[in-house]
This record gives structure tokens, sequence and C-alpha cells, in this order.
């Protein structure tokens, strides 16, 4: 008799940097439940956001393809250009496939792939939503700006609904009373999508409630400490600790799989070490989270070092879900299941990404990784310079060539980045024709000045 399937339970942090759980390094807050999970299953050490920015990884992850297949996809032009952009409806995704091998599927949190009539959640195969529609919203009030006049962006359904309380925990009870409701069902097997604004803008912890009247932007440059920040981590492990909790009490913990990672790399109170860089830049903190995977029926605890990326989890928990991918939407990910349990690392892989046009351009191939940063390149050996500081373009120029001629292949096989969707893409603070990432000001091609 083959085994059930297994619940799932994805949870997506936004914008946590690699070093901010204490199983990656933080030492400056407490992450007792994040750690805990990591000693009970899978802690990765190399894996990927699809993108360095929210928007595009969700696209990918959903989708199990690389988001430059989508217009929507191309950089955040839904946060930005916004006119009928968004994940169609008729593109198969993990939820409506296992929607479609028997499960019972919810999104509670963030969405950020379009906005209703023509794009939902519910569209693209949620049985359930509550939670918000756009990339972010006050803790306290829920609105996506500030204003009495502002109406609040969240939704049960597609209707408009009011909550009191920090979203973080909004969001905790949400899940954990999803979570009881299908425990007591015991019908089919459920896929709860449980995706996190935290520890995203605006800045404001548990106990903050007089700063969000305060703020007259929720993007606002002059908020927010190292303290505060870690209080919304602090809140966000809280709040996954309940949600794995209440899993166990239901007799659920042994036969689910329980996923942790972030969209992109931190913002800029998160901790990154040894990786430079952050959200937005193609550098290793912009674009490498941290992961864990926890399904104590059939994954033994383990550090896991096989490389991986946001578009792999579509083919891998649909393997273990016993399902597959649409064939006429082929995933570009991995299915890295057999490797959790024990087989030989999936073979070296060939990641890319471009950010801002052709302002950013990254590449790796096995330990090698190629980036262009406006004219300035770089070969790095990501597997002994994690903090990209040494650049062998001039000492390995057939790898350097190699690399370059990779990504220009591969780019040609994706959607265009439109002069519009460009322009419309680049946030106010950071200009196309002045843009390096803050962490390599003063990079020339030839490395680091000293």
């Amino acid at each position: 008799m083959s085994s059930p399937q297994p619940n799932i339970v994805f949870i997506l942090a936004d914008d946590l940097g690699w070093g901010d759980l204490g199983v990656y390094g933080q030492t400056d807050f407490a992450t007792p439940n994040l750690d805990r999970l990591a000693r009970q299953g899978v802690r990765f050490t190399q894996a990927y956001a699809n993108s360095a920015v929210c928007s595009a990884t969700r696209f990918a992850l959903i989708t199990g393809r690389y988001q430059y297949r989508l217009a929507g996809g191309l950089e955040e032009p839904i946060a930005r250009a916004g006119k009928g952009l968004g994940l169609p409806p008729e593109h198969p995704t993990l939820p409506s496939l296992l929607k479609a091998a028997g499960y019972d599927t919810a999104l509670i949190g963030k969405w950020h792939l379009g906005r209703p009539p023509e794009y939902g959640p519910q569209q693209s195969g949620y049985d359930r939503f509550f939670g918000n529609l756009g990339g972010a919203i006050d803790y306290f009030t829920h609105k996506p700006a500030v204003g009495a006049a502002v109406a609040r962006d969240l939704y049960e359904g597609d209707r408009p609904v009011e909550r009191e309380g920090y979203y973080t925990q909004i969001l905790a009870d949400e899940a954990s009373g999803y979570i009881r409701g299908r425990a007591t069902a015991k019908g089919k097997p459920f896929f709860l999508s449980l995706h996190f604004t935290a520890p995203h803008w605006p800045w404001e912890g548990p106990e903050d409630e007089a700063v969000a009247h305060d703020i007259q932007d929720l993007f606002h440059y002059d908020g927010g400490n190292l303290e505060t920040y870690g209080r919304i981590v602090g809140a966000l492990d809280a709040a996954v600790g309940q949600v794995v909790d209440t899993l166990d009490a239901a007799g659920l913990g042994a036969n689910t799989i329980v996923v942790f990672t972030s969209d992109n790399g931190g913002e800029r109170f998160s901790r990154t070490w040894p990786l430079t860089g952050q959200k937005t830049e193609l550098l290793e903190g912009g674009l490498r989270v941290p992961t864990l995977l926890r399904w104590p029926a059939r994954i033994r605890p383990q550090v896991q070092q096989q490389v991986t990326i946001s578009m792999d989890w579509l083919p891998t928990l649909l393997a273990a879900a016993g399902a597959a991918a649409d064939p006429a939407y082929p995933s570009d990910g991995e299915d890295i299941l057999p490797v959790l349990e024990g087989a030989r690392p999936v073979h070296p892989r060939t990641l890319y990404w471009r950010y801002k046009a052709q302002a950013q351009r990254a590449l790796r191939d096995g330990d090698w990784k190629y980036l262009k940063i406006n004219e300035n390149e770089f070969l790095f050996d990501v597997a002994v310079d994690s903090r990209e500081r040494a650049n062998l373009r001039d000492r390995q120029p057939e790898v350097f060539a190699r690399l370059k001629r990779q990504w220009a292949e591969l780019d040609g096989g994706f959607l265009p980045i439109t002069d519009e969707v460009f322009t419309h893409g680049v946030t106010p603070d950071i200009q196309a024709d002045r843009y390096v990432p803050y962490s390599l000001h003063r990079v020339t091609s030839q490395g680091p000045k000293k």
C-alpha cells in the first residue's frame, strides 16, 4: 500500500536576509522556532531566489518556470506599470496542479501577482484566500499607503475585510485555524501557502502601533533600526512556531512537508554575512536565501549543499504528492526530492538572472558565477569566495567567456524587457543610468579598490 499524500505548508518570508536566522549566523536576536525547524529537518546552504525582488520570484515559485517567460514577471512591472499585468489564470500553477491531484488549497498572506478581476489567487488554483493582494501593507492599519481615505488591502476571497492586530500574528492565527479545520475534516490532503509580509517595511514591530500613526510614507527612509528589525523577525519566528506547533498538536506533523524560505535577499537592516549585497542586487546577498524543509515521515535531518532555486519547489512538491507538471508548461526547475532522500546531488546547476534591463546580469554554472553591473564584469568562484571579492575574469578568460556566452544564449530565449517596463520598473531611489549596488560602489572591472 502506498503512503498517503503528504500535506504541504509552504511558508514564504518577505525580504528575509541570508543570515537573519540563528542557524545561519544571526547573533543580534534569537529565532528559536526556526532554528528548531532547521534541527528537525533540512537546512540548505546554497538555496537561491529566482529574483532579487519579490513578485518576480513569486511568478517563478508558483509556475515552476523562469519568470522571464511571462510579461508580469519582468522585474515587478505589476508594481510600477500595473496595467493588464499579472499571472494568467490559464497558466498551470503549483496550487492548480495539486488541486487536480486531490488537494485542498489555500493562500493565507501576500499574493502580489496581479489584481482582480483579471487576476487573483482563486483564479490560479487556490480554493481559499485570506490576505493582501499587493506588495506591502502597514502591519497595523493593513493599508498599502498612508491616509484616512486609503482602503485596506485585506481580503477574504474577493471580499474586503477588517481585522484588528499585528498582521504577522493575524496570518499565523488564520493559518492555525485552517490547519485545525483540515485536521477535523480528515478528508483531502491540503496545500497551504503561508506568505508573510514580514520582515518587509514598514519598520514596525508588534509593540509599535503608535509608530504606524506617525509614518508619512510606508517606504520610510527615516524609520527603523536593528532593534526594530529584530522584533519584526522575532514576531515572524513566533508565528512560524505557532503554525508548526498546531500541525504537531493535530497529529499532522509527521506527514506534512513544511518549507520555509524567502522571496529574495534582505533589506537594509538584514544580516547577510559572509555574503555581500542585498535586495535588488544580483550579488549573493540579494539572491541567496535561508531555506528549511521538514518532513519527518520521509526526510532525515541534514545540512544540504545542493544548489537549488525557487522554481525547483514546483517539481519537487509535485513529485512528493505523486503528481507532475503540465507537459505543455514544462518546469525550468529540478526535482530535488531524490537528493534529499540520499541520492547524489543534481548535476552542476546553471542558473540565470537579470535585473533592471541590462544594468545587472548573473549566471551561476557549477561553482562559477558571472556577474555584470553596468559595464563592470566579474567572474567569481562562489564555492571558495562567497563574498565575491576576487575577480578571476583575467585569470580564467576561457571560463569567463563561456559563462558570458551562456548568459546571452539563455537570455535570447526569454521575453525582452521593453523600454516601457524598464522605465516603470526602476524604483525612485535607483535610476538606471547611475545604478551601482551599495556594496560595490567602489568596485571596478578589476575588483574592489583597496
